[in-house]
């Protein structure tokens, strides 16, 4: 069984994690958005950042919308592209909605993009609610 209480630890959002993102996202409506500038240490190859670090920021945003919505989840399958490298230093806005709510699962979608608008990365991702009496064993 999982606890999906919230600490302040996590890595993408977490305000107590030194070691995190520290990520602020705003919620409007249906939407959530955050703005990331990625430093050298997310890098993956030389001024690149790694593609993990893209794709912990989209899942997030995915599931910080569901708990905004009122709707727990945790992540059950992540499809992501990444379209085009991103650099250090260079920031993104990613946004994700949700596109499908059913009983036990939401569907969500996220992306990434420059300041020019670009399309540097989107992801799909199906969440299992967690919400209410619900107890998850994995």
């Amino acid at each position: 069984m999982i606890n999906l209480a919230d600490d302040g630890y996590c890595f993408v959002c977490g305000p107590k994690n030194p070691a995190g993102l520290r990520l602020g996202f705003s919620f409007d409506g249906g939407k959530i958005t955050a703005r990331f500038v990625p430093r050298r240490e997310h890098q993956g190859y030389m001024n690149i950042v790694h593609g993990g670090i893209i794709s912990t920021v989209l899942d997030e945003a995915m599931v910080k919308l569901a708990i905004a919505l009122g709707m727990p989840a945790v992540t059950a399958r992540l499809d992501i592209r990444l379209r085009r490298p991103v650099k250090v230093g260079e920031e993104i806005t990613v946004t994700a909605e949700i596109k499908e709510d059913t009983r036990k699962i939401l569907t969500g979608y996220a992306r990434a993009v420059t300041g020019d608008g670009t399309l540097v990365a989107d992801a799909t991702g199906k969440m299992m609610k967690a919400g209410g009496q619900e107890i998850l064993s994995f």
